[in-house]
């Protein structure tokens, strides 16, 4: 025979008064919208660079690796 346990049940504030954000759970999302908006705004100013070729290659070598 199981022996019975004994449950805890919790219940949500029932107004959104009572729930708080952690300060990363705003501060993250809106650096990575800062950070994406900040890319595609300046694309077009982007300039080839004459770098290390192998850079290229490499980024070419993910970009084709995540098309599949």
């Amino acid at each position: 025979m199981s022996a019975r346990t004994h449950q805890r049940w919790t219940h949500a504030p029932s107004s959104g008064a009572g729930t708080r954000l952690p300060w990363w759970g705003v501060a993250l999302p809106a650096l990575a919208f800062a950070v994406l908006f900040a890319l595609i705004t300046g694309g077009a100013e982007a300039h080839a660079a004459g770098g290390d070729p192998a850079v290229g290659r490499i980024l070419q070598q993910i970009q084709h690796t995540l098309a599949r």
